[in-house]
């Protein structure tokens, strides 16, 4: 699945792919141009895996947001055998921003509480996107609460640039709603499994995302604030959002290091968004292998072991000042 949108540092790989194409369109190609199609698609690939490898922090970004990226519905489709939606709040509404319900993984039952960004402009400016208002949350947490009185292991996928920042979401309580699926989540009692796919921005990102493994697509980020936001904040302009996302360290490698999150998951040769077939396999393999390890703790150790997780990150010094 060749992507249409062209990120800017992505150009010498189309460049190189629309050559190859006319070789490869040749009729009846002598020797010489089998021999050189050949050589042309090692040097792609070696050109790929080293534009990717070498990736700076704010090109990341550019690929966490890609138009053509992955998104819920799409991991939906291909990565579970059954879903059935669940709507709605009960209290005021059914927030498009995040998507929940009853899924299948492999033969087992898991509810499925993720963000949805939208393709079409139709669908975006109902998703936001995905940008959760209060009701969004308090959809995902009352369906959480449903899981885990069943003893249904939850899988939160996480894709947003933050949550919704209008007038009325702050009205309704969204920070509230949000500290409440923080405070709610770390006592529910099934494991809870959180990958950040895309956009992992501010407490849009964490009202879903305390769980007992939490992992981080290749080219995803996951930060405090966007780098915009940051940038708005320190130099009072977005120009210098690179600059921001450098020094944010949001990275999925610096995730690592940081203790932040337990794994990365790997994405295809350049990217989600030019295989989502064999990122959704991949993605699979994570969510089976994570759910194994964790569906045979005890409650007490499982929700332990959750408390400490968040506990621990962070890193600080003390010291007297002479």
């Amino acid at each position: 699945m060749a992507p249409q949108h062209q990120l800017p540092f992505e150009k010498p790989i189309y460049e190189l792919e629309a050559q190859l194409s006319k070789l490869e369109a040749a009729p009846d190609p002598t020797p010489a141009v089998q021999e050189s199609v050949r050589r042309m698609r090692v040097e792609l690939t070696q050109m790929t895996r080293d534009l990717y490898e070498n990736l700076d922090a704010w090109d990341t970004v550019q690929v966490s947001r890609h138009p053509e990226r992955p998104q819920t519905p799409d991991y939906i489709e291909l990565v579970f055998d059954e879903f059935v939606e669940l709507h709605g709040d009960k209290s005021f509404g059914d927030d498009r921003a995040i998507v929940t319900g009853f899924a299948k993984l492999d033969g087992r039952k898991v509810m499925l509480v993720g963000h949805q960004k939208g393709r079409t402009l139709k669908e975006r400016n109902e998703c936001l996107y995905g940008c959760a208002h209060p009701e969004g949350y308090r959809k995902a947490m009352s369906k959480m609460e449903m899981a885990s009185r069943f003893g249904i292991p939850i899988i939160c996928l996480i894709d947003t640039p933050g949550a919704y920042p209008g007038i009325g979401a702050e009205e309704r309580g969204q920070a509230y709603n949000i500290a409440v699926n923080l405070r709610d989540m770390s006592t529910l009692e099934v494991p809870i499994i959180c990958v950040v796919i895309g956009e992992g921005g501010s407490g849009g990102a964490l009202g879903i995302g305390i769980g007992d493994h939490v992992a981080v697509l290749q080219y995803a980020y996951y930060s405090v604030i966007s780098p915009e936001g940051c940038a708005g904040i320190l130099w009072k302009h977005s120009k210098h959002k690179d600059k921001a996302a450098r020094a944010l360290r949001f990275t999925s490698k610096d995730l690592v290091e940081l203790g932040i999150i337990d794994e990365v998951v790997s994405e295809p040769l350049g990217g989600a968004h030019r295989n989502h077939r064999q990122m959704a396999m991949m993605l699979k393999g994570t969510l089976v292998k994570a759910l194994q390890s964790l569906e045979g703790l005890p409650k007490d150790e499982l929700l332990d072991r959750r408390y400490d997780r968040f506990r621990k990150i962070g890193v600080f010094e003390e010291g007297v000042v002479a």
